[in-house]
C-alpha cells in the first residue's frame, strides 16, 4: 500500500521509496523520511492538494504524485 491509502491518524512503517525524483528523494532522506521509518498520516487536503504526514518530529507537506510512491507497511 502507498501513503495515500492510510487513513487519518493511522501509522506506518515506510517500506520502500521508489521512482521519486532524486531531488525530492535526496531531500525526504535529508529530513528522515527513509526505508525503516514510522509516519503518521495527519490529514489530506482537499482538491487534489497535499497529504500531510508526521515523520520524526516533522510535520511534512507531500504532493499526492510523490506519495503515491512511497510505499508503506500498514498498521
Amino acid at each position: 500500500m502507498n501513503i495515500l491509502e492510510l487513513k487519518q491518524g493511522k501509522t506506518a512503517y515506510i517500506h520502500d521509496i521508489k521512482d521519486i525524483h532524486h531531488i525530492v528523494k535526496q531531500r525526504l532522506l535529508q529530513i528522515g523520511v527513509c526505508e525503516g521509518s514510522l509516519i503518521k498520516m495527519k490529514r489530506m487536503m482537499p482538491f487534489g492538494g497535499p497529504c500531510m504526514i508526521e515523520c520524526s518530529g516533522q510535520v511534512i507537506g507531500i504532493r499526492r504524485s510523490d506519495a503515491k510512491k512511497i510505499l508503506v507497511n500498514g498498521q
